[in-house]
């Protein structure tokens, strides 16, 4: 997932924007992105793996073994990365509309936005068509057209509707888990595709990885198929993805994003977020022990599951906490790789799939479960981790940034910081 580079104050609109200064840049909103870009990876590192039917298919035993380490790397996944760092991102792009856009009634500024809007969706076809099928670049970029038109909202409005709209799909997601579960009574479900256009058979699931394994372009040609079709699906995700964004943009408005709201807020927020991890938590640690297909918590763990943006703003209330109560040396390693959000994500993609699928890599797809993955991402982590700031010491934005910024403004613009004046 893309995040923009943001920065303090929106520019004037006859600006010719450059590198944003270091005074420019809002700390807490670079040490959010910086958070979620590498949460993302935990939980994208399986779609580069294992077919996306693999999950996709209702009751397909799992193919790797059911073992400790499997169990724990899987709940890990589920329990603190699924969905948190995708709903951080659409709130931290809401921003950005904002702040690159300005107010509704700012003409120029709104054809730079949607200048850079044109660019990302490039990206993301190139992204999603040619490396990976997980892509949100363009997902992102026709929600934003949406959101832009109500980024001079006031910040209650936009926290009410955005915020209203989750609670709304969270509690439907909810009522269809424990219905599901009362309908199946809590035994395995049978393998089928009940219209899902990526369900497969296990002899079907053999055949993808067969076809990745083999290099290009039988890999090239499944992604692609497979990215076409999660392009489609993902139209009916358009509601929660400008919800987020909504609810983001009202979050920054009000002083939340940017560490400006009372104490007593964030405490709560932290509450009620760990409150929710706790249950889902306990039940999504039940579920993952049974059998393959079958749910002992009758529904409650999927019950959990269905309200990650509260633990989302549990994550950013805690890391804010920290920063204001001494702790910022932790919470500053994360600032860099937030600044180079576009470059880090698109670079776990060309990571990933040199490891797993790219005809030049050692072709691991298939090959590995959850367990021995997380040593994948821990390496990709640390790697990130230690060249943000190193590319950071000498330029000023990361080569995707740049690229990106260049494309928007239609001119070059500095990347050393020697060129800065």
């Amino acid at each position: 997932m893309a995040a923009v580079e943001i920065q303090a104050s929106p520019p004037a609109a006859d600006a010719t924007l450059g590198p944003v200064r270091p005074a420019d840049r809002i700390f807490t909103l670079d040490m959010l992105r910086g958070w979620a870009i590498l949460g993302i990876l935990a939980v994208n590192a399986m779609s580069f793996v294992w077919p996306a039917a693999l999950e996709m298919t209702t009751g397909l035993p799992e193919p790797w073994p059911h073992s400790p380490a499997n169990i724990l790397g899987a709940w890990t996944t589920d329990v603190f990365f699924q969905d948190k760092f995708r709903s951080m991102f659409s709130m931290l792009f809401g921003v950005s509309i904002f702040l690159i856009g300005g107010e509704r009634f700012d003409a120029a500024r709104g054809r730079l936005l949607r200048r850079r809007l044109f660019w990302l969706a490039v990206f993301g076809l190139i992204h999603g068509a040619a490396f990976w099928l997980g892509d949100i670049l363009l997902h992102y970029a026709y929600c934003a057209l949406i959101v832009m038109v109500m980024r001079s909202w006031k910040a209650g409005r936009l926290i009410w509707i955005g915020g209203g709209i989750n609670l709304l799909f969270g509690l439907l997601s909810a009522g269809a888990m424990l219905g599901e579960a009362a309908f199946s009574g809590g035994g395995p479900a049978a393998a089928g595709g009940d219209g899902n256009p990526f369900a497969v058979t296990p002899e079907g699931l053999a055949a993808v990885i067969q076809a990745y394994q083999s290099g290009w372009p039988a890999a090239q040609i499944e992604n692609l198929k497979a990215w076409a079709i999660l392009q489609s699906a993902s139209l009916v995700l358009i509601p929660i993805t400008v919800s987020l964004m909504l609810l983001g943009l009202g979050l920054f408005k009000s002083g939340f994003l940017t560490g400006r709201s009372p104490t007593w807020v964030y405490l709560l927020m932290l509450a009620i977020g760990a409150a929710n991890l706790a249950f889902f938590g306990w039940y999504q640690w039940i579920e993952a022990n049974a059998a393959s297909g079958e749910d002992p918590t009758r529904g409650l763990a999927g019950v959990g599951g269905s309200f990650a943006p509260l633990i989302t703003l549990g994550y950013a209330s805690l890391l804010i906490l920290m920063t204001r109560f001494g702790l910022k040396p932790l919470t500053q390693v994360l600032a860099p790789v937030g600044r180079m959000a576009f470059t880090n994500y698109l670079t776990q993609t060309l990571i990933m799939s040199t490891l797993f699928y790219m005809p030049w890599g050692p072709h691991w797809f298939g090959t590995m479960g959850p367990g021995a993955l997380w040593g994948v991402v821990a390496a990709v982590w640390i790697a990130q981790l230690i060249w943000s700031p190193l590319w950071l010491s000498v330029f000023t934005m990361g080569p995707l940034e740049w690229v990106w910024r260049c494309l928007t403004y239609g001119r070059m613009v500095p990347l050393l910081k020697t060129a800065v004046a």
